[in-house]
């Protein structure tokens, strides 16, 4: 598939306008030299729309595009799961979790740990952030929107990856989080725009003419496997949505670690003006978090009907199902093929930008400036540029050999996260609301996250690691398992929880000082952040009932 020139025209079109916009949003008064605040934080001014379209423009990327489109294609409405329970997370993360933050005034979640655990437990943790953002979420979104790209353009992937990462470091690097996060406006609206149209006409070829809703229609009658959200146990996907699990389980621990304690996604609401902007922003994110998998995982369940009556390769859209959602975009006319297309790099570079900001700010903010303490406003500026720079250009190398063999990018990814994300979400919720928990026990806790983590999957998938791992499973006196990995999270938070109070109690108190006082902090919400909770939970209740 090719552009046209129109196509080519929209592209560009918005490539230089974001540019320029950005620079121009980026440019401070005069006399006023941009500080560490105004560069990872916005200066503290974000309004609510900002705030919520940013964090969603950070959020969706090519791994939920790409991924949950494939996904949609295989399993159907069962993945929407990831989008619609985390609509729910950001509503409780707004109540509880982010009046503690902005209290404790912090820029990263390692300084909100030092205030609590002390240094070594904040070191470990930015350089695991770090880590992760750097060789898993930057290489993921490259990777995948490298693919994407190659099947628009016919580009190769890797320089579709390089000119990825050149356009979210030419509109992002100068201005910092206030460019990321004022630009991501835009990027929302071409994204759900876009969305909206390939939804649309996917719909449209579905009903033959007669429009999106007769679509609609023909799905739910000709494949109704595809709109169970919750899967039963004969299902050949049950191990990624183990049925009720998805509701009772893990999931609900990697939603709170990604949306709670994730520094790309929560750095938003700490750069917001105040905390009623920041919790107005995260029901309008939790808004817009309805809408995705309408225009990402229907699509998806739109190309198995058009494929199983011949209008689509079914072969090899079975072969690789991550190919779903540029396949699609083959059936887009001419100028809305841009727009969509435009839509997808939106996606991607948001995403992109979101993560570099982030990897600056804990490593200028975390590391470098506790090494030196003493340097200008302006220095740290400039590590944090200079870091976000060498990330992208890491990230680069790493992709291909990282994610180059993966079979489904969203659950890979999923499955990377689940080794930590036990711990992180155990870590927090002991340190706001267990004055008991100590140092000690944060150590203990984040240890066994990885160490029963690894054990679990060895466990899963005891070939893993060839005769090393049956040979490991067995001097330690384990079995194979099969066990889907939701509950193995769950599992693993749950032992965590427990290992990280027994230590606590059996070591000496925390420092004085330590403990969260939660006596000043004020967790009521105003009228409207009430409304709109309640709107979003009974829409939520409305569709699992619908398609339970």
């Amino acid at each position: 598939m090719a552009l046209s020139i129109i196509d080519l025209v929209i592209v560009l079109g918005y490539a230089v306008g974001l540019i320029a916009i950005a620079t121009l949003v980026s440019r401070e008064k005069a006399g006023h030299t941009k500080d560490s605040t105004d560069y990872f934080l916005a200066g503290k001014a974000l309004p609510w729309w900002a705030v919520g379209a940013s964090l969603i423009a950070a959020n969706i990327s090519a791994e939920q595009i790409i991924g949950q489109s494939g996904q949609g294609y295989v399993v159907g409405l069962a993945i929407a799961a990831y989008e619609w329970q985390a609509a729910i997370v950001l509503l409780v993360v707004a109540k509880y979790f982010l009046p503690i933050f902005l209290e404790r005034n912090v820029y990263t979640m390692p300084q909100f740990l030092d205030q609590r655990f002390g240094g070594g437990v904040k070191s470990i943790m930015a350089v695991f952030w770090i880590a992760l953002y750097t060789a898993v979420n930057l290489t993921s979104v490259l990777w995948l929107g490298g693919l994407a790209i190659n099947a628009v353009t016919g580009l190769a992937v890797l320089p579709g990856m390089i000119a990825l990462a050149a356009f979210a470091v030419l509109y992002s690097l100068y201005g910092g989080l206030k460019a990321v996060a004022l630009t991501d406006i835009i990027q929302v609206v071409i994204l759900i725009v876009g969305g909206v149209l390939i939804t649309w006409i996917a719909l449209d070829l579905v009903g033959a003419g007669a429009g999106a809703l007769a679509g609609f229609q023909t799905l739910l009658s000709g494949i109704p496997g595809h709109f169970n959200m919750i899967l039963s146990p004969e299902h050949p996907n049950y191990s990624d949505l183990p049925g009720i699990w998805t509701l009772l389980g893990g999931l609900w621990v990697l939603h709170f670690s990604y949306w709670g304690f994730n520094q790309y996604i929560i750095q938003r609401a700490l750069g917001s003006k105040s905390l009623a902007e920041a919790r107005k922003g995260l029901a309008f994110a939790a808004s817009l978090k309805l809408l995705i998998p309408v225009i990402v995982v229907v699509p998806g369940i739109a190309a198995l009907h058009l494929a199983q009556n011949g209008m689509l390769d079914q072969s090899a859209l079975d072969a690789r199902p991550d190919s779903t959602y540029g396949v699609l975009m083959t059936l887009v006319p001419t100028g809305i093929r841009g727009l969509v297309f435009a839509a997808l790099i939106a996606a991607v570079v948001s995403s992109l930008a979101s993560m570099m900001n982030s990897i600056s700010t804990i490593f200028t903010m975390d590391l470098y400036r506790s090494m030196r303490p003493k340097k200008s406003e302006h220095h740290y500026v400039t590590v944090g540029r200079v870091t976000a720079f060498a990330a992208m250009a890491i990230a680069l190398v790493l992709a291909q050999p990282f994610l180059g063999g993966m079979e489904s990018a969203f659950q890979t990814i999923q499955e990377y996260t689940g080794f930590v994300a036990p711990g992180v979400v155990a870590v927090f919720l002991l340190g706001f609301f267990w004055k008991r928990t100590n140092t000690m026990g944060a150590f203990a806790l984040l240890i066994s996250s990885v160490v029963l983590s690894f054990l679990f999957w060895l466990m899963a998938n005891p070939v893993a690691l060839g005769g090393a791992g049956q040979q490991l499973l067995g001097a330690i006196g384990l079995e194979a398992l099969d066990l889907p990995f939701v509950v193995r999270i769950w599992i693993v938070f749950l032992a965590c929880l427990l290992i990280g109070m027994f230590v606590s109690v059996v070591t000496g108190k925390p420092k004085e000082g330590r403990p969260v006082d939660l006596s000043g902090i004020k967790f009521a919400t105003q009228p409207v952040f009430n409304m709109a909770s309640l709107a979003i939970i009974a829409t939520l209740i409305t569709i699992y009932v619908l398609f339970w």
